[in-house]
Order: structure tokens, then sequence, then C-alpha cells
């Protein structure tokens, strides 16, 4: 099993109403890109929100890397910082609540898992939860130029999201893009994916973990008043027909777009070709009809995989 298990928001009638989960949407700020290197925490947020746009609760911490901490030019946080914040194993009780029951939500979701994987699962933290990555969902569902966190939400609302580079302030952005793309869908969106996990025993406790003194969060971002502000205005070019998010990942350049695209449009006629032939067979012989037009889409298998081994986008 996975640290966590993907799945994706589609508006074909598969899956779970997106409205109807709860999303704990993570953000983190790193010394670095790569953990393998040596990169490592040093503040994460979660921002827990249901599909209609509740905002259930939020948590940010720095978090004492046990490192020096570099990468001040993007994140801000100096070495005085992190000086008693929390370190990676005291947060993980307090995380695996906050994750607990909910989808984990990220912004190139691929970025914080390394870090989970790398840091919060070998202090403890389960794995297998359920996640979907904004990144993929906003390629897949809408045609934009750009879909970094804070060009996506100025290209959608004309307003740059505020406290960006905060762990907190791109969780909260991510938050707000993830619901209005469940509330103005023009097709009800559902999640396809495996669902959201809850977790049990000591691991939300904290019992068995060595602790030590009291844990003492340290937020660099206060909470949001009044609850999770949505855009004011929501301008999105929704894509006609959906592009399937595994193909949605990496640089997602002219020739990325392009195979999406290509791949989308040749399922699209698939599906309709199977519809008529159900319509007009019934239901064996569309199976087998079914068959036969899978093989002869078998190409597309060719276009799959291409993950791109970059930092987030930005």
């Amino acid at each position: 099993m996975g640290t966590l298990r993907t799945g994706a928001l589609t508006r074909r009638r598969v899956g779970t109403r997106a409205a109807d989960l709860e999303y704990a949407v993570l953000d983190v700020e790193t010394t670095g890109l790569d953990p393998r290197e040596g990169a490592r925490l040093v503040e994460i947020a979660v921002v827990r929100v249901r599909g209609d746009g509740k905002l259930v609760e939020e948590f940010s911490t720095l978090v004492d890397p046990r490192a020096p901490v570099s990468g001040q030019e993007f994140h801000g946080i100096g070495e005085g910082d992190v000086i008693g914040a929390p370190r990676v194993e005291q947060i993980v009780p307090r995380i695996a609540q906050l994750l607990s029951g909910a989808v984990v939500v990220g912004h190139n979701l691929d970025f914080e898992e390394r870090f989970l994987a790398a840091e919060l699962v070998p202090a403890g933290l389960p794995r297998g939860q359920s996640g979907l990555c904004t990144l993929r969902a906003l390629r897949a569902q809408l045609d934009l130029p750009r879909y970094s966190l804070p060009r996506a939400t100025h290209l959608l609302s004309g307003d740059w999201p505020t406290g960006q580079h905060t762990a907190l302030g791109d969780a909260r952005a991510c938050a707000r893009l993830l619901v209005e793309m469940i509330a103005n869908a023009p097709g009800e969106l559902r999640y396809t994916g495996p669902a959201p996990r809850f977790l049990q025993g000591d691991v939300l406790s904290g019992e068995g973990v060595d602790l030590g003194e009291a844990v003492r969060w340290k937020p660099r971002t206060t909470p949001a008043p009044g609850g999770l502000e949505p855009l004011s205005t929501w301008n999105a070019p929704w894509r006609g027909t959906e592009l399937d998010a595994e193909l949605c990942g990496g640089a997602f350049g002219a020739t990325d777009r392009a195979i999406a695209e290509t791949t989308a449009h040749r399922d699209s006629q698939l599906r309709e070709r199977l519809a008529a032939v159900a319509a007009v067979t019934g239901g064996i012989a569309a199976t087998v009809a079914g068959g036969l037009l899978l093989r002869m889409a078998n190409g597309r298998g060719a276009f799959r995989g291409n993950p791109y081994p970059g930092g987030r986008p930005r």
C-alpha cells in the first residue's frame, strides 16, 4: 500500500459525489525539493474542509528540521524561527487526526507525498490514505495557460492568493480552488478512487511515542476569521471533454497537453460507440464489442507515465 492512494475528479456518473466528502488540504514548506537529497520539513499546514465549502478546521506549525534551514528566499523561514518548534515525530498524531476520514489534497500532491513518505510515515503516520491532486484536476477539467496555484487563482478569480509560500496560506488557496471547482462545475463533479480511511489507535493519541515535554505548536499564520472566504468571482473555461488525470502530471508542456487531449478525444469516441452498440444489441453483445474496441484503442497505453521529477509548479 502506497503512502497515498490517489483518485481523481470526473463529470462522469461514477464514484462518489465530491460535495459529500471531506478533504484535508495539505501544504508543506521545506528546505529543498527532494528529501533524498537531504531536504526537510520546516512548516506544515492542513485545512480540513467539506465538499460544500464549509471550513471544518485549520492547523499549521513550524517544524524543527534538526538540520540547517535553507530556502529562505522562497519560504522566508530562518534558523531562529524554528527554535522551540515541534519535531516531526511530535506532529504525527495531530496530522493523523486531521487526515483521518478525509481525502488528502495537495496542489502537485506528488511533492507533499514525497515528504510524507520520507519523514511522517517513518515517524508513525499510517500509509494508505486516499488522495487528490488539484493540479491534475485543474488540468483535466479546465483549459488554462498556466496551472500553478497563484496563477490559476488569478486567472479564475482576478485575485492573487494571500499568504503565498506559507504553508497555511497555500493550503487555504488550494482549498478555495477545490471547493469552487466542486460548486461551479457544468456537470456534477464526482470523486473516483479509494474511499477515505478512518485512522484508529495509538497514532491519534500519540500513545507509545516519546514526545518528551509537552508539545507546543508554533504557527506563523493566524487563523482566518469567519472561515474559508470564497473567491470573489469564478471565470472557468471548462473543457468540453475532460482529460485523464493520470496524463496531467509532470511539466504538462505542449506535447503533454496534445497527448492528453488526443487520448481524451479517442476515449470519448470509444464511449459513444460503446453506448451505441449497447443501445442496439443489448448488454452481452456490447461487452464483446467493447473488448474488441478496447483492443483497437490499446495504443493509448504508450502515452501513460512520463513523471516529472522536478519540484512543484509555481
